[in-house]
């Protein structure tokens, strides 16, 4: 395919912070066919409280940045970014406009209306904030604003089955809006385990019990230092790695002091395949979940998880075979850690199942493959609706 006939994709994120949507961004930013697609990328800029995925990776992508397109929500900010989205959507006249998260999915909507440049538009829910985020007035706007975007969308991508059955029956978008598209992803070289226990300073055979992730709200850092001390008293001697950082981490630090040489805070680290491998056991304690690439990657490295039972887990941990899932009480997630933990064989035996199950279902090559179809289906959805308007944007 010529160059200047190539699909032009503009993605748009709100933020490349570590997490499963940035990751998902880059595998695809790397390895689109560049004869095919035309893709740039634009973002705001990531929280002094966050990890900077794109830093930490050193990657190579070029990033377009869009002011006020962050975090927050500031209504001067917001307005800022709509217009310089408007104004580069018309520079770059995309085929197709690819949202992420919420505050970029909303902008990046209207942007495309506002525009008029005739693209087609596909939204990703890499999650939803159905549950765990807002309560009363705050989730009726929620759902009445997502609705209304639906409304403005071609197609709706969830990255499980689960989340595209919680955002239909919110009344989200129509069925046959939906793509199902699972997260892909390509683990680094994982250590052996006395090497990464070694590396981080951990015991050569001590339990140890891994969290990878924000420290923020939805993902309940209070219910792993609730779990993380019932297991201490069931198994002593075992220690906890915590990876990550947010703005829950001084609260953490205060749960965790009755037992603050059992934890290790390591904070972000971009070789989260040596936690992976010096764990015996990673354990997601969140009230809400698209699917976990923490659980996809620690299943890769031969690691068993255990989880909350929240969002599309269920399809990312085969419960009983590949990990152990739960409800939301802390004494159950400890009770599964803890059985975990004692039975060696057992864990052994989960671990290799999980890594087999993780790179067969979730290699990035195959989201790289599905994405690519999408794509191809939008310019062809586009094409046929410029034919039957007589060629004039939508």
């Amino acid at each position: 395919m010529k160059p200047d006939s190539r699909i032009r994709v503009m993605e748009i994120i709100a933020r490349m912070n570590v997490g499963g949507p940035a990751t998902q961004v880059l595998g695809l930013s790397e390895r689109l066919d560049p004869d095919v697609f035309a893709h740039r990328l634009y973002t705001g800029h990531v929280g002094d409280d966050e990890g900077d995925h794109l830093g930490l990776r050193r990657s190579g992508v070029r990033v377009h940045r869009i002011p006020g397109l962050g975090r927050s929500v500031r209504p001067t900010d917001d307005c800022r970014a709509l217009f310089a989205l408007v104004s580069a959507m018309r520079a770059f006249r995309p085929h197709i406009v690819h949202t992420r998260t919420a505050k970029a999915g909303a902008l990046g909507r209207v942007a495309a209306t506002l525009a008029g440049v005739g693209a087609a538009r596909a939204h990703v829910f890499h999650g939803h904030l159905l549950d765990g985020y807002f309560s009363g007035a705050k989730r009726a706007v929620y759902v009445r604003s997502e609705r209304v975007l639906a409304s403005m969308s071609d197609r709706l991508v969830t990255v499980g089955a689960r989340v595209r059955d919680d955002l239909l029956r919110a009344g989200i978008g129509r069925p046959e809006q939906y793509t199902v598209i699972p997260p892909g992803v390509r683990l680094g070289s994982v250590p052996d385990r006395l090497q990464a226990r070694r590396e981080l300073g951990l015991p050569p055979e001590a339990p140890v019990v891994a969290y990878v992730g924000r420290l923020t709200g939805v993902k309940r850092p209070d219910r792993f230092a609730e779990a993380a001390h019932e297991v201490l008293r069931r198994v002593p001697g075992c220690h906890f790695v915590v990876c990550g950082g947010g703005e829950l981490q001084e609260r953490l630090e205060q749960d965790i002091a009755p037992a603050r040489d059992a934890f290790h805070l390591v904070g972000w680290r971009k070789d989260v395949e040596t936690i992976y491998a010096a764990a015996d056991v990673v354990l997601l304690t969140s009230d809400n979940e698209g699917t976990p690439l923490t659980l996809i990657e620690a299943q890769m490295a031969g690691t068993p998880v255990v989880s909350t039972r929240v969002g599309s887990v269920a399809e990312v941990v085969q419960d009983g075979r590949t990990g152990l899932l739960a409800g939301m009480d802390s004494a159950e997630l400890a009770e599964h850690t803890v059985r975990l933990l004692t039975d060696p064989l057992l864990a052994s035996r989960m671990g290799e199942a999980a890594r087999r199950w993780s790179t067969a279902s979730f290699d990035v090559d195959r989201l790289v493959a599905d994405t690519e179809a999408l794509y191809r289906s939008l310019a062809e959805l586009r094409r046929d609706r410029r034919a039957t308007t007589g060629g004039k944007n939508r």
